[in-house]
């Protein structure tokens, strides 16, 4: 099992920057990736940015070289610092784990913070 807990969503104004950060309850070393994904009102879930296995990234090409997405093993987070943000970006925000056990791989997904961009 492993939880995720994000924070830093909110509201901010077209142009302007949020950094959102995950912290999972177990060591991020061991998963198999780890990003984050969007949802958007009446639009499916879609990825945003994540960490692949062998620590490779993968962006959404709305997100290259506006959103990065960082990681401290130790602290078993993983960030998204979103720059240049308009009001397409407006969503609610999930930290996803993907971790192989024994049983099979599993989606972990965390509770979700809402972000918002006004023009």
């Amino acid at each position: 099992q492993v939880q995720l807990v994000e924070s830093g969503g909110g509201s901010v104004q077209a142009g302007g920057s949020l950094r959102l950060s995950c912290k999972a309850s177990r060591s991020i070393f061991s998963m198999d990736t780890m990003g984050w994904y969007r949802q958007a009102p009446g639009k499916q879930r879609e990825l945003v940015a994540a960490f692949n296995s062998g620590g490779t990234t993968n962006y959404a090409d709305s997100a290259k070289g506006r959103f990065t997405i960082s990681r401290d093993n130790a602290k078993n987070t993983v960030d998204l610092q979103m720059n240049s943000l308009n009001p397409e970006d407006t969503a609610v925000y999930y930290c996803n784990a993907k971790l192989t056990q024994w049983s099979g791989t599993f989606d972990y997904w965390g509770q979700g913070t809402q972000v918002t961009v006004s023009s």
